[in-house]
């Protein structure tokens, strides 16, 4: 009996975490792709995928079927008659386009494009292969880029700022930063000044975007401001491949509010189930593996706003997704500001966690997210001690076992006295032969004459699979160990081991700590739990290195918990056998 649940519980974990890779493909890998947009698609009007403002009494917003002539695509890598701004700091490589002040192209210096690659992961670009691009400006009753001339022309001081620019200031607490300052200037034939800044900060990766309403006119100004993210349809440059398995997180949408604090939003859903809904503290991204860009809302007047957060469809396929400002009103005279933080790049959780409420759990580690989680945190604390993540699973795993110790100890010391009691068991079967109820009488007054629960040993299998399934979303969903080595021909902890040397080992323990386990008395159970490591290691194969390695070192543990058991149960029985 116990032989049957032990090898049925082997063979649930093996189907559940094949199914759950399935599951996880199926819902996010391939249902948000398509093909890569043509170049013809690309080269669209960009002033026509902008948001409505709100109306007034006196006028209505241009609509973007009212949206005139139209304008020339902005693509990258840039050329000189474009005049794209390059922006390098120590963390990107960044172009805005001076036509609306978008930012057209994001490479993230600290983050290669693939392993075998010194090329900068590119995050954001605009060009035949892809088109994702993050967007913002001044719309409504005066906003510019509500204009039928299309988006606003801004001027600028120069075309490139390097981290020479860096100037020394203080953030709202007082302490010191370093701070490199992009402004562009739009001026209106009626005497508004608009000044739009790009601000980074050394060492940080959110962008602060403001507007200053500088409004010299005899007249009353009012717009709002808008920030949005619009891309299309193409695959995730930063899909993980997993040998037979290609992994596929989560590309689309999300946004969240400090009353629902994440939601996700596939590409698909985008007009169907669109975002519409008020927030103040809320924000907007597009999620994909490992990489996050999000816009949030600002402040307007010092005090926070409450932004009208919305997705929607461009008439060729785009996706947006976008937040729109309340309406402002900038007195004939008076300047006013208003801003947005935008964030492209990496799913650091202590970084999103400070932006906005919710942003964190774009680092979806699925229904265990709680036990993944804390595996997690775990990881971290030892990696901040020794340096590396493959040395930090080993520590996390001897961690879990030292946790988990009491009651696997118990259930091995159940399946130790299994094991001692097996000669016992084989001549009660052939002494009572076909009685099957004297038999089964007999076997358990044995098993409570032993203090033995036959069903103990399932305990620590119970207890490893979901460790085990938390363990991989870790090592999948955390930027942290993208490309993480370890040592030797393990340089990549996320992907397969590429010689397949760890997995051959998971299966050399798993045979061993078997057969240290009582044999079943059936031969045809016997043979199936043979094959078992077999099986296991076929499948391992294709698994993350890091969690393979887990493995290896939670069968090791066990091997030698399980001889150090088994030794005192036969030790005692000796010693009883002997009184």
């Amino acid at each position: 009996m116990q032989q049957w649940a032990r090898f049925a519980i082997l063979g649930a974990m093996f189907v559940v975490a094949y199914l759950l890779i399935l599951a996880w493909q199926k819902d996010y890998g391939h249902a948000n792709t398509t093909k890569t947009q043509p170049a013809a698609v690309v080269a669209h009007d960009v002033s026509a995928d902008l948001p409505n403002g709100q109306t007034t009494a006196a006028t209505s917003d241009v609509p973007q079927a009212n949206i005139a002539a139209a304008q020339q695509p902005t693509t990258v890598p840039a050329t000189a008659n474009q005049q794209l701004i390059s922006v390098q700091t120590d963390l990107y490589h960044l172009w805005i386009s001076p036509k609306g002040g978008d930012i057209v192209r994001i490479e993230l210096l600290n983050h290669d494009q693939s392993k075998n690659s010194d090329q900068p992961f590119v995050m954001l670009e605009s060009d035949p292969k892809r088109t994702y691009v993050a967007q913002s400006g001044l719309i409504g009753l005066n906003g510019p880029d509500s204009s039928r001339a299309g988006r606003p022309n801004y001027e600028f001081e120069k075309t490139a700022y390097t981290l020479a620019d860096l100037k020394d200031t203080k953030d709202k607490d007082g302490k010191a930063i370093k701070v490199l300052a992009v402004p562009m200037i739009f001026k209106t034939a009626d005497g508004v000044e608009i000044i739009k800044t790009f601000n980074f900060k050394q060492g940080n990766y959110p962008i602060e975007v403001s507007y200053q309403v500088v409004n010299r006119s005899a007249q009353n100004w009012q717009g709002q401001m808008f920030g949005q993210l619009k891309r299309d349809n193409s695959e995730d440059p930063g899909k993980s491949d997993q040998g037979i398995f290609t992994l596929g997180t989560f590309l689309g949408g999300a946004w969240g509010t400090p009353d629902e604090h994440y939601n996700k939003l596939k590409f698909a859903n985008f007009s169907e189930e669109k975002l519409d809904t008020q927030a103040k503290g809320g924000w907007v991204a597009v999620v994909q593996h490992y990489f996050v860009s999000a816009w949030i809302p600002g402040h307007f007047g010092g005090q926070e706003y409450t932004a009208k957060l919305e997705s929607r469809k461009s008439a060729d396929g785009m996706n947006i997704i976008g937040f729109t400002s309340p309406t402002i009103n900038v007195p004939a005279g008076k300047a006013m500001s208003i801003d947005a933080t935008f964030y492209a790049g990496p799913k650091i959780q202590s970084e999103l966690k400070d932006l906005a409420v919710g942003l964190n759990q774009t680092v979806d580690y699925g229904w265990l997210w709680p036990i993944a989680k804390l595996l997690f945190m775990g990881l971290q604390m030892f990696h901040n001690v020794v340096g590396n993540w493959g040395w930090s699973i080993i520590l996390l795993t001897i961690l879990v076992k030292l946790i988990l110790w009491p009651l696997s100890s118990k259930s091995y010391r159940s399946m130790a006295k299994m094991r001692v009691i097996a000669p016992e068991m084989q001549r009660m079967k052939e002494e009572f032969g076909e009685d099957r109820m004297r038999f089964s009488q007999e076997m358990m007054a044995l098993y409570k004459r032993e203090q033995v629960n036959p069903l103990s040993g399932c305990l620590p299998l119970l207890l490893q699979m979901p460790i085990f399934l938390a363990l991989y979303w870790v090592l999948m969903e955390s930027v942290e160990l993208r490309h993480a080595p370890w040592m030797l021909w393990i340089q990549d902890l996320s992907a397969m081991d590429p010689w397949f040397i760890l997995p051959l080992l998971m299966g050399v323990t798993m045979f061993v700590q078997q057969s240290l386990n009582p044999q079943p008395a059936d031969p045809m159970q016997a043979k199936v739990f043979k094959i078992m490591p077999i099986m296991f290691t076929v499948f391992m194969l294709f698994f993350p290195a890091g969690l393979v390695l887990y493995w290896i070192v939670n069968n090791s543990i066990t091997i030698l918990q399980q001889w150090f058991i088994n030794k005192s149960v036969e030790k005692d029985r000796l010693k009883r056998e002997a009184a």
